[in-house]
């Protein structure tokens, strides 16, 4: 797709529109954005045919019905997604039912307008696919934009991120240049992350982590997901739990899991956190290390790390092991339902 990069560049936004010759856009976001919406909306004069701002986390299915009418109703050519992976998928949804265009605008750090991915929960179930057809046609980055992305928001949405580049360099049908953009990825977010924590209004860190959100989001775009994305989804879909929470809770877990099957990728990981480990050291060292300075990294941060801390009910930890084992995903090491437990049990409550 084409990406359009830099602080004030949402003032191109209609230009973008015009562009892919859209003349009645539906404005899709969350109702906490719609004050920005119709901002939007309002800047995009008669191009704008009305805004829909109930998008949901884990885009629930009768939430994305409502707006493919709406867009329908209002004759709808094309939508602009603005905010995080709750706008975007909404947009994806209504594209995979309509055919419309979709342009983003992202606000936060998710990456998923990178990706031609969409997701749908219905009765505690996360469906997820790939359609070329929802991949965003434009992207317009406007850093600027993310100066009143709140600071925890920031940081869980850039380690769902980091989780994007982490399982692409896991991934079975990863490549050489999908290895180097998501160890940048993640080199470029875990630099600018402590930076936002403590100067949120920093033009510079929030344009560094736009980018590294960037280039995870394009990596998984081109790769395969595996075991934690799989968790996420479903913990996500069943639980109704907050979505970049849950990965950044979950991902140091499946590194110690999936670390010792996947070397190249914990060493690519551990460079990035600048974390070194000796030529001769064990796998499951490595793995464990490398694991141990990313949950470290997100605790200094302040995201959670506990399932237990964000809603998860210790009792639903077997219905999570049945769903998982029951579809799995590819991944580098055997999933076992022994393995599973032992991991979503220390995701629970850490040490």
């Amino acid at each position: 797709m084409r990406v359009v990069f830099g602080p004030g560049r949402l003032a191109d936004l209609g230009g973008e529109v015009d562009r892919l010759g859209l003349r009645r856009v539906l404005v899709l976001g969350t109702a906490e954005q719609e004050a920005a919406l119709r901002a939007t909306a309002d800047g995009l004069g008669g191009r704008a045919a009305g805004v829909f701002a109930e998008a949901r986390q884990h885009v629930p299915v009768a939430v994305a019905a409502a707006a493919a009418d709406r867009a329908r109703e209002l004759g709808a050519d094309g939508c602009v997604a603005v905010g995080g992976g709750s706008s975007v998928g909404l947009g994806k949804a209504v594209a995979l039912r309509h055919g419309l265009p979709v342009v983003a605008v992202p606000t936060t750090y998710a990456g998923s307008e990178m990706t031609p991915i969409w997701g749908l929960t219905e009765d505690g179930e996360k469906r997820t696919g790939r359609d070329r057809a929802v991949l965003p046609r434009t992207v317009v980055y406007d850093p600027e934009l993310t100066r009143s992305l709140p600071v925890g928001l920031s940081v869980t949405s850039g380690l769902n991120a980091v989780a994007h580049a982490v399982e692409g360099l896991w991934a079975p049908d990863g490549t050489p240049i999908t290895a180097l953009m998501a160890e940048e990825g993640v080199r470029a977010l875990l630099a600018a992350l402590p930076a936002i924590v403590e100067r949120p209004d920093d033009l510079d860190a929030r344009s560094g982590a736009l980018q590294g959100a960037w280039l995870c989001g394009a990596v998984l775009g081109a790769t395969t997901m595996s075991l934690h994305h799989k968790l996420c989804h479903v913990l996500g879909g069943s639980f109704d739990l907050p979505h970049a929470e849950t990965h950044a809770v979950v991902l140091p877990h499946v590194v110690a899991h999936n670390g010792p099957s996947a070397p190249a990728a914990v060493a690519a990981l551990g460079r990035a956190l600048g974390v070194a480990a000796g030529p001769n050291t064990e796998a499951d060292k490595v793995a464990d290390t490398v694991a141990t300075a990313l949950a470290d990294r997100a605790r200094e941060l302040g995201a959670p790390t506990s399932l237990a801390a964000i809603g998860m009910p210790c009792d639903g930890l077997a219905q999570v092991v049945d769903a998982v084992l029951a579809a799995p995903y590819a991944n580098p090491a055997p999933v076992t339902r022994a393995s599973l437990t032992a991991l979503l049990e220390a995701a629970y409550q850490p040490a």
